[in-house]
């Protein structure tokens, strides 16, 4: 990776420091390369300079033109409101790339100047580990070149699949939400093994490391998840039985209805986000 390429963040949360920790602790990026702002917050911008060594600029300070990749990184709501603010101040070369749910690139360049290249990003909260599952999907401006470069640079955080615009709200569904189902899956395996008697942290620890091994088996195996599940449910089985008991209890549908539930709602803020009139 380039020792010129600069890299900003419009917004400081969750999701901006998760990347910001992926690229700086692979050495992806040297911290200098990286700044993030944000409007009002300097004590946050403050916590990431400590924390990673990036440069923190109030908004109203950030040079634009600097830099070559801008992140919208801020909510939702604020998407219109940022991108017009932006437009003025960057080039057709730089590439702006948005991770907010339900933000398509049609919107992005609606609301940018004609040209511009913009890609779309969904990455997971995994990234500070690197190991999100992270999807992008170019504008019809983008180059190769940076279609690749953004690829490049968000292989820092985990795997990176390039989709269809029309596959990312149920991506978003899948992945962008998918770590809070597992974590919600542990919390109830924490529930009832205290309910039982194990210790809390104890029965964190195996249940992490059972969700694990089970991922690694899928991504280091060739049986697809069905032949997988097969293999470990022998007939009248505990395995069996606890299967049993997810099907009567809903245990399949749910999953579905989780991910098609983020999935629907991503699309409703991209819908909501297409109504709105550009100016």
């Amino acid at each position: 990776m380039s020792k010129d390429l600069r890299v900003a963040f419009i917004g400081a949360g969750n999701m901006a420091e998760a990347m910001i920790s992926g690229i700086v602790k692979t050495g992806t990026l040297e911290p200098r390369q990286v700044t993030a702002t944000n409007r009002s917050n300097a004590d946050r911008l403050l916590e990431l300079h400590n924390e990673y060594g990036i440069q923190g600029i109030m908004r109203d300070k950030l040079q634009l033109s600097s830099y070559d990749l801008i992140f919208m990184a801020m909510k939702p709501k604020d998407a219109e409101t940022s991108l017009r603010a932006i437009k003025d101040h960057i080039r057709p070369d730089q590439v702006v790339m948005s991770v907010l749910a339900g933000i398509s690139t049609e919107f992005m360049e609606e609301n940018l100047n004609e040209g511009q290249q913009v890609i779309r990003v969904m990455p997971n909260t995994s990234s500070m580990l690197r190991e999100s599952a992270t999807a992008i999907s170019p504008g019809q401006n983008v180059t190769m070149k940076n279609v690749k470069l953004a690829k490049s640079l968000l292989s820092a955080i985990g795997e990176v699949y390039v989709i269809e615009e029309d596959q990312m709200d149920l991506f978003t569904g899948i992945a962008g939400s998918g770590p809070a189902y597992f974590y919600y899956l542990m919390e109830h395996i924490e529930k009832t093994a205290e309910e039982n008697g194990m210790d809390v942290k104890q029965a964190r620890e195996i249940g992490a490391q059972t969700i694990l091994g089970a991922a690694k088996m899928m991504i280091e195996r060739e049986e697809t998840p069905t032949q997988l599940r097969q293999n470990v449910t022998s007939p009248n089985g505990t395995t069996a039985a606890g299967l049993d008991a997810l099907n009567e209890n809903g245990g399949g549908n749910a999953i579905k209805a989780a991910i098609e539930g983020a999935m629907n709602r991503s699309k409703e803020i991209t819908e909501q986000m297409a109504k709105v009139t550009v100016q």
